[in-house]
């Protein structure tokens, strides 16, 4: 299973068309809504993490593709500053794949790079600003540049 993070754009005349039904329905893809701005006859954007069997969810983008629909890769790089991190825990609360956890009895919290889908909801939630993402994508520079949300 694979999941990533997609910034979709949407021409304007398939505003109220359900194409994200769609991706499950017709292509067994999960997905995950991150933000969207999506209003009937206008243009819309979209940031949707896929998480699915990676042929299928080759297929249910060329799908999108097909209204017209832009699809770009968002891939992510959270990182974590262990000298600022005082293993508060509060991301590990809000880490939808288990990425970050507590290691009892110690209670250590462990970032798991592999796990991590890049979704940054760690980042804003720390207190004292120890994790940061880094995109990377074809949009982006070879070198990424830290971003802190």
């Amino acid at each position: 299973m694979a999941t990533r993070i997609y910034i979709l754009r949407f021409p304007k005349e398939t505003s109220s068309d359900p194409m994200i039904y769609q991706l499950v329905k017709k292509y067994d893809v999960e997905f995950n809504i991150l933000k969207a701005d999506i209003l009937p006859q206008r243009e819309g954007v979209m940031i949707l993490e896929l998480k699915g069997i990676k042929d299928k969810v080759k297929n249910a983008l060329d799908y999108l593709r097909s209204f017209n629909v832009q699809v770009e890769r968002l891939a992510a790089a959270i990182n974590r500053d262990d000298e600022k991190c005082f293993q508060c825990g509060a991301c590990t609360g809000i880490c939808p794949v288990g990425a970050l956890a507590i290691k009892r009895p110690e209670m250590e919290v462990i970032f798991d790079p592999e796990k991590c889908t890049g979704c940054s909801l760690c980042v804003p939630i720390c207190p004292v600003r120890a994790m940061e993402v880094s995109p990377v994508s074809s949009a982006f520079a070879e070198e990424p540049a830290k971003v802190v949300v």
